[in-house]
């Protein structure tokens, strides 16, 4: 939800802020269930029938494991986002994304598609204004379950902003900003809150988000959702930048963990930093074990100045800079990823359009209503890569020493970003199989063809690319261009040198080819020659139309660099000709 610690902050603004978590501790215990998926998205504020039809037409294809919905539980009247989360029923008839027939329709429809869906639960607190007194006003909890009395709350008392570095007890015991506490540790409130999220297993949602983890025992959370039938994925939300009284590593035991220190430092080094310092991002950092995290580069709280990361945090208004920070996300393997989808605001306490998302077969994306980040190709097709990838470490690693960064996930992926203001050009070592492959960052890829550029792997690994500035490249193994996998060319070009200096080895070393990536490097002094009629060739396999050499004697004496233009050639009297003039023939 939404927890704040600064206690000049007025409380209409403080509404769904997060507070700052304790230093990691150690002997953190495994997560109860593994994250289900590769990658989920939170599609902020959406309607029930916009998430339906975005299932079915994008979220299903792309290969988005799961979405993050908004409360389904009725909730307080008003324009502002942050009613959501002051629920005053657990009827999922009236919340601002529409009718439970609406809500059922949605879950089995992105069923159906293979996207599971995640609710966001809010069962920490309920609206301001009532259950608080000596008799209380009662909420509803829905017609089918009793009315809360304010003996189901814990007594009155607020949290005040020293309490987060000093007392764990009033951080989970009394009300965030306001809002009356449900006593989760008894029995009559965790039994009725059990019974809703029942009902929503019952439906066929697939997980939940624990709104406001921080401000519950962890005991009183797995008391409730120990209960809940089958095996929901569980993740917690706790905002721990560390230095407080509760530790996000309390919560492990419960389910996976929202790891705000990731969007934290993501967000810190893609404005201030160095990416080459992100070769180690993830534990070493003193982030929660990868098995735990769930990470993002925003969220629908810190991206408009709530909670953790402050003005560091990256948002859909830094462009393509904030496309570069979830190509990293997506392509680093620490964490479940989550991909945020928002919508334009410049009050932060804004809602949602009133227009819908696919409003009468129109896409209102990426204009001034729906951003839909999610949407947007650098992060849609990272989708693919981190899917491919998955179950596979870091390997070659680059760096410049500054904002250029490349390196692969085992045999199944490479990828390059560069956030200099200038182009990298560079050939790399990768673990791929030789082919041709869509570079996802710049197209799509689609029944073996891309939309966009291509780059070749070749026969040694080598990939040799230019990536602008401001901009990535990425390749995996399921975005393979074509069926046979053959060279660009069939033909292949014929070096040889007349030996006019009588070198006892000739070898020839060689770079820069042209087509760029059609030939691997070597070290010097290159290849040994081999001897055709008096003439000393190489076969390159490749078909080059240029070629820088030196021919020399087993890296002693040398010829100056030489530049082989056009296809098979031979160097003779000291210029280029062709194999015929030397009586040479290819094999």
């Amino acid at each position: 939800m939404h927890n704040h610690n600064n206690a000049s902050t007025p409380q209409w603004r403080q509404c769904l802020v997060g507070a700052l978590g304790l230093l990691a501790l150690s002997g953190a215990p495994a997560m109860a269930q593994p994250s289900p998926g590769d990658t989920f998205v939170h599609l902020f504020e959406w309607r029930w029938s916009d998430i339906a039809t975005e299932c079915e037409q994008h979220l299903g294809p792309k290969g988005y494991a799961g979405i993050q919905v908004s409360p389904p539980q009725e909730h307080i009247q008003g324009g502002a986002w942050w009613t959501r989360y002051q629920p005053v029923s657990f009827s999922i008839d009236n919340s601002r994304s529409g009718t439970r027939a609406e809500f059922v329709d949605m879950v089995n429809r992105c069923n159906a598609a293979g996207v599971d869906i995640y609710v966001d639960a809010v069962i920490n607190h309920m609206a301001a204004g009532a259950g608080t007194g000596t008799n209380g006003s009662n909420y509803s909890a829905g017609s089918s379950y009793p009315r809360f009395s304010s003996y189901d709350f814990h007594p009155a008392c607020d949290i005040n902003g020293s309490d987060y570095a000093n007392d764990a007890w009033r951080v989970r015991h009394c009300r965030l900003v306001g809002l009356p506490d449900l006593d989760t540790g008894a029995s009559y409130v965790r039994q009725e809150l059990i019974n809703y999220l029942n009902d929503m297993v019952s439906i066929g949602v697939k997980g939940f988000r624990i709104d406001a983890s921080k401000h519950m025992s962890p005991t009183d959370i797995n008391a409730i959702t120990n209960q809940v039938n089958g095996n929901p994925y569980i993740f917690q939300e706790v905002i721990d930048l560390g230095g407080e009284a509760v530790s996000a590593y309390e919560y492990l035991n419960g389910g996976d963990v929202t790891e705000f220190k990731y969007s934290a430092e993501l967000g810190n080094q893609f404005k201030n930093g160095q990416l080459s310092y992100l070769s180690s991002f993830g534990e070493a950092w003193g982030f929660l074990d990868d098995q735990s995290a769930v990470v993002f580069t925003d969220n629908h709280d810190n991206q408009r100045g709530h909670g953790a990361g402050g003005s560091n945090v990256l948002t859909y208004k830094d462009g393509s800079l904030y496309d570069l920070a979830n190509v990293f996300m997506l392509a680093w393997p620490y964490g479940y990823p989550k991909v945020m989808s928002s919508f334009d605001f410049s009050d932060t306490d804004a809602g949602p359009p009133s227009a819908p998302v696919h409003n009468n077969g129109n896409l209102n994306c990426y204009g001034s209503d729906w951003k839909c980040e999610h949407r947007w190709r650098p992060i849609a097709n990272m989708v693919a890569f981190r899917s491919a990838t998955a179950g596979h470490g870091v390997n070659n690693w680059w760096d410049n020493g500054g904002n250029q960064i490349a390196f692969g996930r085992g045999s199944a992926g490479f990828v390059v970003i560069n956030r200099e203001g200038y182009a990298l050009t560079q050939t790399f070592n990768t673990a791929l199989p030789e082919g041709e492959y869509c570079n996802v960052i710049d197209g799509d890829f689609s029944a073996g063809t891309c939309s966009g550029e291509t780059v070749w792997v070749n026969n040694q690994g080598q990939v040799n690319v230019s990536v602008a500035a401001m901009s990535a490249m990425a390749i995996h193994i399921n975005a393979r261009v074509g069926e046979g996998q053959t060279p660009p060319t069939s033909d292949s070009t014929y070096v040889c040198y007349d030996n006019a200096n009588g070198y006892n080895n000739p070898h020839m070393y060689y770079w820069s080819p042209s087509p760029s990536g059609a030939l691997g490097s070597v070290n010097w002094p290159g290849v040994a020659l081999t001897n055709n009629g008096g003439y000393f060739c190489f076969d390159t396999g490749a078909d080059l139309t240029s070629l820088n050499i030196v021919f020399n004697d087993n890296g002693g004496a040398q010829t100056a660099d030489l530049t082989m233009n056009g296809g098979n050639t031979c160097y003779q009297g000291g210029q280029w000709t062709t194999l015929a003039n030397c009586g040479v023939s290819a094999p």
